[in-house]
């Protein structure tokens, strides 16, 4: 299959994000919240899930660069020191065996360029932030991207039921696609992957539609 050593690492990247938020969700303190200068929330997740999955891209694919959406700075600050102690102690749980300054590099390494040509990777360390803090929907999500084309994406929701239909069983789900192969889905405790596609239908009215969790975000 091709991209197949870049689909298990980018799986395998994503699932340590995901275990990463759903601890600090369930330690979650009021002081492990910072704003950043345009005023949206930054918690000890964003910056410990892009120093968990840059880490992991970069031991495989070392030469390949990351696009991420934090930088260090904010936890080098000396105001900050109690919330770098922090991401670092859930960083360590994850992945043990880091010095803080290897965490820090780590996240750092998320100010690739991006662009129209070469290949790099992209990270949305946590994609709906605001309902992370809420304990609603988000998810970690990356793709790769080769000459300006999104050739494999993952998505990672801890808190996504996998049935819609039955908002109160299991929780987590991981979508992964490869242009060209198809989509699948699996529980985020599973192994098994299953084939997911758009429903052929005859007529419109037989459609579902979809709208974000956040009714801010939704037109309808």
């Amino acid at each position: 299959m091709p991209y197949e050593s870049e689909r298990r690492a980018a799986i395998q990247a994503v699932f340590k994000g995901c275990r990463l938020c759903e601890a600090v969700r369930s330690h979650l303190l009021s002081n492990e919240t910072i704003g950043k200068e345009d005023g949206s929330p930054v918690t000890v997740a964003d910056f410990g899930v892009q120093a968990v999955v840059s880490r992991h891209l970069a031991a495989s694919f070392p030469n390949v660069p990351l696009v991420g959406e934090e930088d260090a700075g904010l936890l080098r600050q000396g105001e900050n020191a109690l919330l770098k102690e922090v991401v670092v102690d859930h960083v360590k749980r994850i992945t043990p065996d880091q010095r803080d300054h290897d965490i820090l590099e780590a996240i750092d390494r998320g100010s690739g360029e991006g662009g129209p040509k070469g290949r790099f990777w992209t990270l949305d360390p946590i994609d709906g932030t605001k309902g992370f803090l809420r304990g609603g929907q988000y998810a970690v999500a990356l793709a790769l991207v080769e000459e300006g084309e999104v050739i494999l994406g993952v998505l990672g929701c801890p808190n996504l039921p996998l049935d819609v239909r039955e908002t109160d069983g299991r929780r987590g789900c991981l979508f992964v696609a490869v242009r060209g192969e198809g989509a699948t889905m699996r529980g985020l405790s599973d192994t098994v992957e299953q084939r997911i596609e758009v429903t052929k239908i005859a007529q419109p009215s037989e459609a579902r539609l979809c709208e974000s969790f956040e009714s801010s975000h939704s037109c309808l």
